[in-house]
């Protein structure tokens, strides 16, 4: 664990061509972190997790596709794990009951989301030697009164009452190992790959939502999403009833809000 870091991803990525598959670089003080589109991510010193994975699997262009995807969804995994059982800190008396599994869900492509409130964020990049490194941040133990927008939240808020670092190493460990055993089945292909994808489905809370898509022109677009493809894309139907799938790739990838 690094005590302070710039960026785990630029870490990694500098380093990657000497490294084995499954090499972590981690702490709980990133200065300079990044998330998708370019955006800043907010990571107060000590109350957050920032955590880059190498991946060297030979996997096939569509199966790489679903990296980011696969990654949310062993992030939403672990953050469940660490909140079973637990009641949010906010939690109104009259709120419904939920589930730990209907509070922790990946909001497409790999954003995880805790009772509808963003606690982690993925990015995925690809290094010199083509190997690939996936980049998570987790707000661990941030107060409410500190989280760096209204759409925030952390395992602190929602429930957990571990110190900064237990809470880190827990995830980062159910995280490893979940990521580790889905690439591992993308490559395997066959029921494996599709037991994969699968889960991603059942854990992706965006499918089933109005949603905008806010396009690289500029325009936006209402639409229903509607399911996750074979390639990873969301699919949605939009208001004329015409049905599409929409990719996280691109340079200038799309941004999607959910509206409902």
């Amino acid at each position: 664990m690094h005590a302070t870091t710039g960026s785990t991803n630029a870490d990694l990525l500098r380093d990657a061509p000497g490294l084995a598959d499954g090499s972590v670089v981690v702490t709980l003080d990133q200065t300079a972190g990044r998330g998708r589109l370019d955006r800043s991510w907010v990571a107060p010193a000590g109350q957050t997790l920032a955590a880059s994975v190498l991946v060297r699997a030979g996997l096939e262009p569509r199966d790489r596709g679903w990296l980011p995807l696969v990654a949310g969804a062993a992030v939403r995994d672990a953050v469940a794990e660490v909140l079973a059982g637990r009641a949010p800190e906010q939690g109104q008396p009259d709120e419904p009951v939920r589930s730990t599994g209907q509070r922790v869900l990946v909001k497409w492509p790999n954003d995880v989301l805790v009772d509808g409130r963003k606690v982690s964020g993925v990015l995925c990049q690809v290094a010199s030697d083509g190997s690939v490194v996936v980049g998570v941040g987790v707000n661990t133990t941030i107060p409410v009164e500190a989280l760096p927008t209204p759409t925030a939240t952390s395992l602190l808020v929602a429930g957990a009452t571990e110190p900064a670092a237990v809470l880190a190493d827990t995830v980062l460990a159910d995280l490893w190992t979940g990521l580790q055993d889905a690439v591992s089945g993308l490559a395997a292909g066959g029921a494996a790959a599709e037991a994969v994808r699968s889960h991603v489905r059942a854990v992706c809370g965006t499918v089933g939502q109005q949603v905008r898509l806010e396009l690289p022109d500029g325009s936006t677009v209402e639409a229903d999403a509607t399911g996750v493809d074979d390639d990873g894309r969301i699919t949605i139907r939009d208001r004329s009833g015409v049905p599409r799938g929409v990719a996280v790739g691109g340079r200038h990838p799309p941004a999607l809000c959910m509206t409902a």
